[in-house]
């Protein structure tokens, strides 16, 4: 049998999918990452089945059981406490050692912070960057501000509601003047989708907020006349990193050498 990765809704219990509910009955097993929360919309849609938990401290010892499982012919399927397994929840793990073994997986779509944030947001671009959860130390977090001051292109991230005006005070640091978007409780009674600058943000959220958090931090448009790197140095800067230089130390190195811009360099290389 196929192991079955089903997306839940990230709020709103009414945005799961028709195939998911189909399968949430069909199956003889639901791996769940809280059975409580899962027990909650089986609940809602009238569904029965038999929950197990799989998270963080017992994924080993799961793992190899739902192999067993599938192996005899069990309908198992996978679900997390919201969205997609896998994707910064438990389940990445067991999908790797299914495929390994042999096992189809079948992945049902379904809701998605990430992307309900970018487009709520009314930043999202052709590209964007997924960060998973924003570092609590401090400095990681200021490495990481660093990093995305030199990153073009959108960026979404989840936090902690405690922790959102940390957060957002170190990227504002970086940049300022960067357009952000704090995305809360999406697709719940309270949603809240707040506007601005990251500087404008962390003076709103100093104190925090409540709720499920997403951060959304917009596209940049290179300034008119805007320095471009040249190809011989970024191929230098390229080379360094292949030797294993930082990245940014590397981009630092070769525009003392040329003149070139650092951020351009560190940019282009990406």
């Amino acid at each position: 049998m196929p192991l079955a990765v089903c997306a839940t809704p990230i709020g709103n219990l009414d945005d799961v999918t028709l195939r998911v509910l189909a399968e949430l009955r069909e199956a003889d097993l639901v791996l769940c990452e809280d059975t409580r929360r899962t027990r909650i919309l089986l609940d809602r849609h009238g569904i029965r089945a038999r929950l197990e938990s799989y998270h963080r401290h017992n994924e080993a010892a799961r793992t190899a059981e739902a192999l067993a499982q599938l192996d005899q012919g069990v309908r198992v399927a996978l679900v997390s406490d919201a969205g997609l397994p896998g994707v910064n929840d438990p389940g990445a793990r067991l999908i790797a050692a299914a495929l390994e073994a042999g096992f189809p997986v079948t992945v049902l779509p379904g809701a998605s912070a990430v992307e309900t944030a970018l487009v709520a947001s009314g930043l999202v671009g052709e590209r964007y960057q997924f960060l998973g959860y924003l570092p609590r130390r401090a400095a990681q977090l200021e490495s990481l501000a660093r990093e995305l001051s030199a990153w073009p292109h959108a960026a979404v991230a989840f936090d902690s509601p405690r922790r959102l005006g940390v957060s957002l005070a170190a990227l504002a640091c970086a940049m300022p003047e960067r357009p952000a978007a704090v995305c809360r409780e999406l697709t719940k009674r309270f949603e809240e989708v707040a506007y601005g600058t990251l500087h404008e943000l962390a003076e709103r959220f100093a104190g925090g907020a409540r709720g499920e958090v997403t951060v959304v931090l917009g596209a940049v448009l290179p300034a008119e006349g805007a320095e471009v790197a040249s190809r011989e140095a970024l191929e230098v800067v390229a080379e360094l990193v292949a030797e294993g230089i930082p990245r940014r130390r590397a981009a630092d190195l070769v525009a003392r050498l040329t003149g070139a811009s650092t951020n351009a360099l560190y940019r282009g290389s990406l």
